[in-house]
């Protein structure tokens, strides 16, 4: 069976960052999905990376002028042949250009020039992906319906750490993938266009002490992928996290670390929301008296008593108001579709999303996932191992089905 990329044209843009080794790996990944991959570079991408490289793995010869070939006008031709343009990586300076139209090259004049889909995978320096002029161009990209694969945080240039390393290849592809299989040469769905979704993510931290905490293996990747899909597809997106990720550009981020914090962030967001998809791990216990100094060997074994944390789905459930779509997940070892069921029928929810965590690649701090989606209303869907974006999308999917 032929996947998303397979016979599609798509124009791979390297831009003139580090990471531009990266969209090495990028190319050949497309090739081997079946694409045909046209490789544009900018000047500055050739000071990283060379064009034998790209010519070699890719299906056509890198382009890189508006001026050097017979073809009088190659951005169009580029643009308007295009099932898909992705660049990788997508520097501050392209993203400004590409905000305001401006057309510098070839790579810019492409992106202005057709009605494709159009994927970008920023790379940068913590400061300058912070930096609100940078926030503002990605949030016009975004509400022109360009999807945008945040950047992760990790190793950058020069020994630094932080926010701004490029996605990984195999996350960029999924995401080509995702935008391909969603909305074919046209570009995926605005399906959720003037919805509001609020979606949790990451794992709870309940302290005991000032230094030490009760918490869970949860990555929050599974949380900040349906709030990336959802962003992508039109929403205007509220993440309450636990973790430092970054969420997608234009969203609203809202950092917790407490089941408490969690609570009464997700309460608060629910009330005005369309779609509330409580996809994080919280603590089922925390410390009935956390201490307020760190505890110590020499003090002897510490009484550590637990009580129960607030069951936020249930509370969501209870409150929720007439159409609003409220979706959970059910991380489970064991038998996990039973318990998800009875989850399903006991905290009055439309979609309960069980995976079973024990699973070789399923689950926490893992890139990949296998779900059962179970409806209130008796269906129910099998989605085998994928990357936690297509699940996003396959659980989004459902809950179009639900708004409609």
């Amino acid at each position: 069976m032929s996947g998303p990329c397979e016979g599609r044209r798509i124009v791979l843009g390297v831009t003139g960052g580090i990471a531009a080794y990266k969209a090495v790996e990028v190319c050949r990944r497309l090739v081997d999905a079946g694409a045909h991959v046209i490789p544009v570079l900018t000047d500055d991408a050739t000071r990283f990376v060379g064009e034998v490289t790209f010519s070699a793995l890719a299906s056509e010869p890198v382009r890189r002028s508006l001026w050097d070939g017979a073809d009088p006008i190659p951005h169009t031709k580029l643009g308007q042949s295009a099932d898909l343009i992705v660049v990788v990586p997508a520097t501050a300076r392209f993203l400004g250009c590409y905000a305001a139209g401006i057309s510098d090259g070839l790579l810019t004049a492409t992106v202005l020039a057709t009605r494709a889909p159009v994927v970008v995978c920023p790379a940068m320096h913590t400061e300058m992906w912070e930096h609100p002029a940078v926030q503002q161009n990605l949030a016009t990209l975004v509400g022109r319906g360009v999807t945008v694969v945040a950047p992760g945080e990790g190793r950058l240039a020069g020994g630094d750490a932080g926010l701004g390393r490029l996605a990984e290849p195999a996350d960029i592809v999924a995401a080509v993938s995702a935008v391909l299989s969603a909305g074919g040469a046209g570009g995926r769905p605005r399906d959720l266009a003037g919805r509001r979704l609020v979606v949790s993510a990451g794992g709870t931290r309940e302290p005991i002490d000032p230094v030490r905490f009760i918490s869970n293996r949860s990555s929050g990747k599974q949380g900040h992928a349906l709030a990336q899909a959802a962003a992508d597809r039109g929403a205007s997106v509220v993440l309450v996290t636990t973790t430092k990720e970054p969420g997608p550009a234009g969203a609203t981020v809202v950092r917790v670390d407490t089941a408490a914090s969690m609570e009464k962030a997700m309460l608060e967001e629910a009330t005005t929301a369309d779609v509330v998809i409580m996809a994080a791990a919280v603590s089922d216990f925390r410390p009935k008296a956390p201490s307020d100094t760190k505890l110590s060997k020499s003090d002897g074994l510490p009484e550590l008593v637990l009580e129960p944390t607030p069951d936020i789905l249930r509370e969501l459930g209870a409150r929720r108001r007439p159409g609003q779509v409220l979706v959970g997940f059910a991380a489970e070892t064991g038998d996990p579709v039973d318990k998800a069921a009875a989850k399903l029928a006991a905290k009055g929810v439309d979609l309960m999303v069980a995976n079973d965590v024990s699973a070789p690649g399923v689950g926490f701090d893992h890139d990949t996932n296998a779900v059962t989606v179970l409806g209130a209303d008796g269906t129910r869907l099998e989605v085998g191992l994928s990357s936690k974006r297509q699940v996003a999308e396959a659980v989004l999917d459902c809950v179009v089905t639900l708004l409609d």
